[in-house]
């Protein structure tokens, strides 16, 4: 990394070198990403687990409660979104090593992938419609389609940001890696909403 002399070294009696990003102001501070990384996926998380603790309470309440048949796809979506992981992991870990031409590729499964979970989820709710179980029928789907589509938008936002990787100029290790782990957050939380769903 480049370094300049830092202004602030004046007032001291030693020379102090800082990172160049630290003084110019087009360049993101390190860590910064993390910190948004952080604030950003634990606010899904509390997001989402208040919806599941509003899903159980409500299914204790047996009126009007009818679970509905849940569409096999979700199976497929599951392991779609799970491999997409594996690859993303694969690229992040290949970036690592200055491999970027290869790590791109790797991105690009890693989209398709996450497209194809985008159209498997798609397929279910079709299936559903088809079977008459719409979004207002009882609480039971309209918790089901309220989960796969809050996490679908959420998933499409991490399309976006992996988009921003591979054509931006920014091609920082700490970008890769904070994209990368809030692909796996909405991995490790559609697995979550998986189990739930299938539980009551």
């Amino acid at each position: 990394m480049s370094r300049i002399l830092s202004d602030r070294a004046g007032k001291t009696d030693q020379v102090v070198m800082l990172p160049s990003s630290l003084e110019d102001p087009n360049r993101s501070v390190p860590g910064l990403y993390k910190v948004g990384l952080l604030a950003t996926c634990l606010s899904i998380f509390v997001f989402f687990f208040s919806l599941v603790l509003a899903y159980y309470w409500r299914s204790a309440r047996p009126p009007f409660w009818e679970p509905i048949a849940l569409p096999k796809t979700l199976w497929l979506s599951t392991a779609i979104i799970l491999v997409s992981s594996v690859t993303f992991e694969a690229a992040r870990r290949t970036f690592r090593r200055g491999m970027w031409r290869l790590a791109s590729q790797l991105l690009v499964v890693t989209a398709c992938l996450g497209a194809g979970f985008l159209a498997s989820q798609l397929t279910a709710w079709r299936e559903l419609l088809k079977h008459g179980a719409f979004l207002a029928q009882n609480p039971h789907s309209s918790f089901f389609y309220l989960f796969t589509g809050l996490h679908a938008a959420h998933l499409l936002g991490g399309l976006v940001a992996m988009a921003m990787v591979l054509f931006g100029r920014n091609k920082r290790r700490e970008l890769v890696d904070v994209v990368a782990y809030y692909w796996h957050f909405l991995g490790v939380l559609w697995l979550g909403l998986f189990y739930v769903l299938h539980s009551r």
